[in-house]
């Protein structure tokens, strides 16, 4: 209904902000990734929206970016997942570490967000996958090969009685600082840093 706002940047806060246009105060509810895109207060800026219609309220969400809006929307489209989940998510990790963990099928970096447990991680990740690489296209979103790597990498870590959490940080700075890694080039690195 409501594309987008431009006005004036009045209030900001890392969960909301005002806008004024033409005399009128619009207060938009924010992710944190929209909120660290934010210059200072009273600047002319463009948000695009989305409004969120219920039978008590009708709430406006707020996005610097088109894509950021459109993954919000997707997420929303999915069983169990509401506005304020979805935000969650956004100001979480960063949107593209979204798209990415979803088109590889890295359920364990969606459910690393607060809130989302196994079985709705499971559920965004299938009713998202393809819309995700459809909606933003291959190019856009970098489904990386050295995921499989990765998770072969952290079972055999967890195997060898290694905490998933710990491990999962090595293994991330590892894939990081090293071009293309094999599984057993991560397990050995790992194991120098554990």
């Amino acid at each position: 209904m409501i594309h987008h706002l431009k006005g004036q940047l009045i209030e900001k806060n890392p969960t909301n902000i005002v806008i004024e246009c033409n005399g009128v105060g619009y207060f938009i509810h924010i992710s944190l990734h929209t909120f660290s895109l934010l210059s200072s207060a009273s600047e002319a800026i463009r948000i695009f929206t989305h409004l969120q219609v219920k039978e008590d309220s009708q709430t406006l969400f707020g996005f610097m970016e088109k894509s950021e809006r459109e993954l919000f929307r997707l997420l929303i489209s999915v069983s169990g997942v509401g506005a304020s989940t979805a935000r969650t998510m956004l100001s979480s990790i960063e949107p593209r570490q979204i798209m990415e963990a979803i088109a590889s099928g890295d359920t364990a970096k969606v459910q690393s967000i607060k809130g989302i447990g196994a079985k709705t991680a499971q559920r965004i990740i299938l009713d998202l996958k393809d819309k995700i690489l459809k909606v933003f296209g291959e190019g856009e979103v970098f489904v990386s090969q050295s995921n499989t790597n990765k998770e072969e990498a952290l079972s055999a870590l967890e195997t060898l009685g290694f905490a998933r959490k710990p491990a999962e940080k090595v293994i991330d700075r590892i894939m990081k600082e090293t071009t293309d890694p094999t599984v057993e080039t991560i397990i050995k690195l790992a194991l120098k840093n554990l």
